[in-house]
């Protein structure tokens, strides 16, 4: 808790000076700017992966990669079977139509599930833009497909929204640019693609919509100087119009993850289990097998409230935000089972949201005595919650590591009401639970007992 009111109070500082801290293009300086508070603070976003691979919709939004790239026999044979021998990836493009796209749609359903920003794929691996990128000739949405500027259009909807975050992912390598396949092969002593597609598209993005949150993704295996990082960080923290306000992950450069940058990701569905000592995310998604929509995916592969409300307590129990992602299809939509996702985990957290949005970690993470129980704390308030991924069957669960007093701790099951406990020995106490029908549960995954006067 310390250090996240330090972190506060310096960017609060800093803010409040107009940015008076100069940060210097290198990692001692950039990694040394606070994290602004309103990240920590959100703990739950979106994640939306959308682009040409929504059209085949097939296996994976790497449909290109694995198809042309390493001729992987699923795709290879599914190309073959449904189209024409000399049908390129360029020609799924006019195909991505969007017709069913509305953003406003869009940001109803984010804001039904209790998220707090939105982080939208304006650019995948395979270098098709969403908006019209001047340095991506006709290979973005405004030239074909869509022909709107389909980040416009998300941007514009967020902030009509007042408690949504504009977040933006940008992969800063394409898999078959000619300028990366130059520079990779000159063992990027040559910066070509940086240098004319990489750094203009950053610098657009940032000074055309001004996000929130910048995801970067995809180094290619070039180290960050080759995409000159540092420098363009030090921009967006001193100069850029979101200087005070813009989050950033740590995916700059080969040897970047998990080392530098604002808040670390590490490895995608990332959940280390314990708390860390730097801010992190835990980006996952809804579909288990893919990032992108898939026509042909099972109801299996998809998880369900109980594990996403799960692995939300988890993640902010360890400190951590959670990003959940969903795939829209070529022509706009979300999918019912996405949109039902989405709106159970605004369900669950309409109830339980105090015991996870503002929050902080607890001096523990997970109950030793009873493991299926995680903590988190609000010290404004200075309530300890103990989060039950399950209800006791024996009418009672034992929380081991909280200290309590007779007569001062009192216990709440969060949407219910005032619960009855006793000391348990050797520490912490036994909750009486109540004996409650289905639908006198005050919600129906995750439930949350709050403790004041406890320690």
């Amino acid at each position: 808790m310390g250090s996240l009111t330090v972190s506060f109070l310096l960017s609060m500082l800093f803010i409040g000076t107009g940015g008076t801290t100069k940060y210097e293009p290198n990692w001692e300086s950039i990694d040394s700017r606070p994290l602004p508070e309103w990240y920590d603070q959100a703990k739950f976003g979106i994640f939306i992966h959308w682009g040409v691979f929504s059209v085949p919709s097939f296996g994976s939004e790497w449909f290109w990669k694995y198809w042309q790239g390493q001729k992987a026999k699923p795709y290879v044979d599914f190309m073959k079977k449904n189209y024409p021998p000399d049908f390129k990836y360029q020609d799924f493009a006019p195909l991505f139509t969007a017709e069913f796209f509305d953003a406003k749609e869009w940001t109803d359903i984010f804001a039904s599930s209790g998220a707090k920003y939105i982080v939208l794929t304006t650019k995948h691996h395979e270098g098709f833009t969403l908006w019209g990128s001047k340095n991506s000739w006709n290979w973005n949405a405004v030239d074909v497909g869509p022909k709107r500027d389909l980040v416009e259009e998300v941007a514009s909807a967020l902030r009509a929204n007042t408690d949504l975050h504009l977040g933006l992912y940008h992969s800063l390598f394409e898999w078959f640019n000619p300028l990366f396949e130059q520079d990779a092969a000159n063992v990027f002593a040559t910066n070509y693609f940086p240098t004319t597609k990489t750094l203009p598209e950053l610098y657009e993005l940032i000074v055309k919509y001004k996000p929130e949150v910048l995801w970067s993704d995809g180094d290619g295996d070039a180290p960050d100087k080759y995409w000159n990082s540092t420098g363009f960080l030090a921009w967006l923290y001193n100069d850029s119009p979101v200087r005070d306000t813009v989050v950033t992950n740590d995916r700059w450069g080969y040897g970047s993850i998990c080392k530098h940058g604002g808040y670390y990701t590490c490895t995608d569905r990332y959940q280390p289990g314990h708390l860390l000592k730097h801010k992190w995310e835990n980006c996952m998604t809804i579909d288990t097998k893919s990032w992108g929509y898939r026509r042909n995916a099972p109801l299996s592969d998809y998880l369900t409230a109980q594990q996403l409300v799960a692995s939300l307590v988890e993640t902010v129990s360890c400190g951590g935000n959670l990003l959940m992602n969903i795939g829209p299809t070529h022509d706009g939509r979300i999918v019912p089972i996405f949109e039902e996702r989405l709106r159970q985990m605004g369900q669950w957290l309409k109830v339980n949201g105090e015991s996870i949005y503002n929050t902080t970690a607890w001096r523990v993470q997970k109950d030793a005595v009873t493991p299926t129980v995680w903590y988190t704390f609000r010290p404004q308030q200075k309530s300890i919650f103990a989060l039950l991924l399950e209800w006791p069957n024996n009418g009672s669960v034992i929380l081991n590591e909280p200290v309590v007093t007779q007569g001062q701790t009192q216990v709440v099951l969060v949407g219910h009401g005032s619960l009855q406990w006793e000391p348990a020995k050797p520490s912490g106490l036994r909750v009486l639970l109540p004996q409650l029908s289905i639908n006198q549960m005050p919600c129906q995954w995750a439930w949350t007992l709050k403790l004041t006067g406890a320690t």
